[in-house]
């Protein structure tokens, strides 16, 4: 789950980290009272859970309250990748001298927590890994030993020469690398972290993003912002479905993220784009499929839908009844491709034996057919 900048500075704020002084409104005016308030320029930066907030133009520079308020109500007029801006945090301009980074993340590769450091702060880390990886430091913990002083200074070291930089770089970490464990997290994120022309060290911008295995926890489930999120991943999350919406025009149902991740390889492979990641789960009710079709008829950039099910909790005639119960409620108006296997697959066949379904005997041809059927017009 993500949560908006603002509510990631509250959270580091509680740790003890110091922010540049900044308050959240969702009016031109109350921008300006903030500004007046603050009586220095200021920075108006729209609260969205997408980045490139900056190169769509919402992050702005104010000079006095008057032009914070016209910045505020220029940006609370947009939309950023889909997503209409319904609040903005004004907050302090700070005299940069440097900025650097600090994240936190899984790799679940090692089964163990990263922390990593850079010294080009203020641009996307996967940027910099990738066009600079010298400037990339990382430290990988054991998270039944906890963080070890001698990887603190490994992850500073790089960025200061000067020991009480060091020193104090260290202890952000420690306080980073605490609220990430200790609020679920599966990212927590200083970009930049400054060092402004006074010598304080202050997290501009942060970043948190929850794992929703913990959203049991009602302080961390409340952070969600609905309006926030994409209508129909909102939608399909309460529909007990898994989905992402993409740009391509293969729309994809299958049962089991790892078989839905091979599915788009696949379509890819084979020359297609897929429109979306749409896992049903195990065990499958026909309602689900019925909601999951639903969802998928509103891209309008689909031509082709691929049902591609492996049987195993999931019974493949939950799936078949499914998608004839979806096919009398609502007009589908392009080709869908079936392939079935697994259990109870001899019954699906037979339930949906009437229809004008195209079925596939095998993964591939599945995939080739709906990629074919997706390239006419």
């Amino acid at each position: 789950m993500k949560i908006h900048e603002y509510q990631a500075k509250r959270i580091f704020a509680r740790y003890g980290i110091l922010l540049p002084y900044g308050k959240i409104c969702d009016t031109p005016e109350e921008a300006r009272k903030i500004t007046k308030k603050i009586k220095k320029p200021v920075v108006i930066k729209a609260q969205v859970q997408v980045g490139g907030r900056g190169k769509a133009g919402g992050i702005k520079l104010a000079k006095n309250p008057d032009e914070a308020k016209e910045l505020a109500k220029y940006i609370l007029s947009m939309k950023i990748k889909g997503i209409q801006v319904k609040k903005v945090m004004v907050t302090e301009a700070i005299d940069i001298k440097e900025e650097f980074y600090i994240g936190v993340v899984i790799d679940r590769a090692e089964k163990k927590i990263a922390l990593i450091t850079s010294e080009a702060g203020g641009v996307e880390i996967e940027e910099v890994a990738r066009e600079t990886p010298e400037k990339v430091h990382k430290a990988r913990v054991d998270p039944l030993i906890g963080l070890r002083s001698y990887q603190i200074q490994k992850l500073v070291a790089p960025l200061f020469k000067d020991k009480e930089l060091q020193r104090e770089t260290g202890w952000i970490i420690r306080k980073v690398y605490q609220a990430f464990i200790e609020n679920d997290c599966s990212l927590a994120e200083i970009n930049p972290l400054v060092l402004t022309r006074d010598g304080k060290l202050l997290a501009c911008d942060t970043k948190i993003n929850i794992d929703d295995n913990a959203l049991f926890h009602e302080k961390l489930a409340n952070l969600r912002d609905p309006n926030a999120e994409d209508p129909l991943e909102l939608e399909a999350r309460q529909s007990d479905l898994s989905y992402v919406g993409l740009d391509g025009n293969v729309a994809c149902i299958v049962n089991g993220a790892g078989l839905a991740m091979t599915t788009m390889d696949i379509i890819k492979l084979y020359g297609g784009e897929p429109a979306n990641f749409l896992d049903v789960g195990g065990s499958s009710s026909p309602e689900k499929v019925v909601n999951a079709m639903r969802i998928i008829l509103t891209n309008k950039n689909v031509r082709a839908i691929l049902i591609n099910i492996f049987g195993g909790i999931t019974r493949c005639d939950d799936i078949a009844a499914g998608i004839i119960e979806a096919m009398n409620k609502m007009e589908v108006p392009y080709p869908i491709v079936v392939r079935l296997t697994g259990t109870n697959k001899e019954k699906a066949r037979e339930m949906l034996a009437d229809t004008d379904l195209t079925f596939a005997s095998s993964f591939a041809e599945g995939v080739k057919k709906a990629v074919e059927f997706a390239g006419k017009k």
